[in-house]
């Protein structure tokens, strides 16, 4: 994936996070999905298609990343 600016991304994180807790945030771009940890605002962000962020929700959805 290119260079993308996030200078004007929209960051949002979950309303059941707290102000203490740890927690990501999500920017929905043009051509990407930006991911960051909300307690490290200049820090590394992850960035991923729109395909592979719908199969990671799908995923949420379906129960795969649950704990047995």
């Amino acid at each position: 994936m290119h260079q993308v600016d996030l200078s004007q991304a929209v960051w949002r994180k979950s309303a059941r996070s707290s102000a203490n807790s740890q927690c990501v945030e999500v920017a929905f771009l043009d051509n990407a999905v930006a991911v960051r940890d909300s307690k490290h605002k200049d820090g590394p962000v992850l960035l991923f298609t729109s395909g592979e962020w719908d199969a990671f929700v799908g995923g949420v959805m379906d129960g795969e990343f649950m704990q047995r």
